[in-house]
């Protein structure tokens, strides 16, 4: 990567930033396009957050990623957002417009994008979601424009999260969610007739890589199920559903499209998704050893 003065900048905020893929995912995808842009993470505190957004747009940086802790925050430094970003209430990917720096959530969209790809529908079907944290509210929300039945369960101490993702969705679409505590029968039940099954939490990444939520005797031949954690890029979930004959569909998916959909509003052009999966996976796999 040659750096001069036409280079344009893009990167990520979030706290912590080490362990990050964006940079070798984005990179690779600039290099094999060969367009002038390079991807930096950046490590921005909390109380950081309003100077470093000021910052990027002074340095015109083409826009941004955002990651935790600054996905509810980083909303009211921004001059617009997508109605879906809006509807969501977070934001991971910020393009700047000619000073203008407009918010999207391309975490939902590259959610539903990694369905699709391994041709699973989700229109009409019924979907368990586990988790209420900001990924489970941005898959919850794609899901729901799908007009999917959706049952979210979530531990006691955040059942109002899960709650309140419900109340969202049915005043803005009008869906029916249920919405339950995280506990083996109330699992058990919502399994029974699910189609697809969405972790959307934590639990089963690295280094905890040999927990899940889900019994494997509750994994059925036919049940779609997708987990968010990619580190491990096979998760203990994944290895159950894919043992019980279920379909399954990586997080490294839903991760490596939300930054092909970052890429293609940063660049315009079409993102080399194979490149970028390939890129991740290595990268993965070289951190695991």
């Amino acid at each position: 990567m040659n750096i001069s003065g036409k280079t344009r900048i893009c990167g990520l905020i979030g706290d912590p930033v080490e362990h990050t893929m964006s940079p070798v995912m984005h990179n690779a995808a600039f290099a094999k396009l060969g367009l002038d842009y390079a991807y930096l993470p950046f490590r921005v505190r909390p109380e950081e957050l309003p100077q470093a957004v000021k910052g990027l747009k002074a340095l015109n940086a083409i826009g941004f990623n955002v990651t935790i802790p600054h996905k509810v925050a980083v909303i009211p430094r921004l001059d617009e957002l997508d109605p879906l970003a809006e509807k969501i209430g977070a934001v991971n990917t910020v393009v700047n417009d000619n000073g203008a720096l407009k918010g999207y959530n391309t975490d939902a969209s590259g959610f539903l994008q990694a369905l699709l790809e391994r041709e699973v529908e989700p229109a009409g079907k019924n979907i368990v979601l586990l988790g209420a944290g900001g990924a489970a509210r941005a898959i919850a929300y794609i899901l729901s424009e799908q007009d999917v039945n959706l049952t979210i369960l979530n531990r006691r101490e955040e059942l109002d999260w899960a709650e309140a993702i419900a109340a969202n969705i049915r005043k803005d679409l009008g869906n029916v969610i249920e919405v339950f505590e995280l506990l083996p029968d109330y699992l058990e039940k919502a399994l029974e007739h699910a189609d697809i099954l969405a972790n959307a939490t934590s639990v089963g990444m690295s280094p905890d890589s040999g927990k899940s939520l889900v019994p494997a005797q509750l994994i059925r031949p036919g049940l779609v199920a997708v987990d968010i954690v990619y580190n491990p890029v096979r998760t203990k979930l994944l290895q159950d559903a894919a043992a019980a004959g279920a379909v399954i569909v990586e997080g490294l998916d839903m991760l490596v499209w939300q930054g092909a959909l970052a890429f293609e509003k940063w660049t315009g052009e079409k993102p080399p998704f194979d490149l970028m999966k390939e890129v991740t996976l290595r990268e993965l796999e070289k951190n695991e050893k």
